[in-house]
């Protein structure tokens, strides 16, 4: 897919990894619906550098534990751009809790922002673009997915589910729409996290570095424009930390 002039709807854009995904989507020439919950001003001020850039952008505010926010902001995001052609799903809740403290609060935080959310947010835009004939959805998932952590029960069962969803989304709304993840290995380590711990993330990875959030802009940018072939497949973007 050519970027130049398409839309690109990302969640959670406004910090860290989908600030720099954004970035990349807007530097091919794609106009940008930043989405954001809390992080309302550091989204204006990506708007505001996108805007610099050349391409259109616009700040979107939704909680995505709400279907109905979910459902109101595609919308409005259509309304205002015309379309949406390519979805990324990057908001994420991410935080530790040993398994006799995980309330049910913590299991619906987790699994309805992480999983419920980006199923509703891939059918509202996804069939917005199949009727439109190509799409992109790309969700961002996490090796835990695949080898779980401890202490992050929910989060990793948010994680297997979206491998899954992924799968099932690309067969769902082929051949026009294709569906792709990046499972993430340690890109960016965890706010609460000491030297110790980020140096532990770093040994266990055979590249002996952390990624960085334009490494997974790279490869969102591989599967929006790099390919039309490739849907229903999980790149592991790990340093090679499921080999350790």
């Amino acid at each position: 897919m050519d970027l130049r002039g398409k839309v690109a709807l990302v969640t959670g854009a406004g910090r860290r990894v989908g600030r720099a995904i954004a970035l990349a989507l807007a530097d091919r020439g794609a106009s940008i619906a930043v989405h954001y919950r809390s992080s309302r001003a550091e989204a204006e001020e990506l708007v505001e550098e996108i805007a610099h850039r050349g391409p259109r952008a616009q700040a979107c505010y939704a909680d995505l534990e709400s279907v109905t926010q979910i459902d109101a902001m595609v919308a409005a995001v259509i309304e205002k751009f015309g379309a949406i052609d390519v979805l990324v799903n990057s908001a994420s809740v991410f935080y530790r809790k040993p398994l006799d403290q995980i309330t049910e609060r913590d299991w619906d935080a987790n699994l309805n922002t992480n999983l419920k959310a980006p199923f509703f947010l891939s059918r509202a835009a996804g069939l917005a673009m199949r009727g439109r004939g190509a799409g992109k959805i790309v969700n961002i998932g996490d090796w835990a997915g695949i080898r779980p952590y401890n202490n992050y029960l929910p989060y990793t069962v948010s994680k297997t589910g979206i491998l899954g969803l992924t799968r099932a989304l690309a067969k769902a709304l082929a051949p026009e729409v294709q569906v792709n993840c990046v499972a993430l290995g340690p890109v960016l380590a965890p706010p609460d996290y000491g030297p110790d711990e980020i140096a532990r993330l770093v040994g266990g990875t055979l590249t002996r570095k952390m990624g960085s959030p334009e490494d997974v802009a790279r490869a969102v940018l591989f599967f929006c424009e790099g390919t039309d072939f490739a849907t229903g497949a999980t790149l592991v973007l790990d340093g090679g930390r499921l080999l350790k």
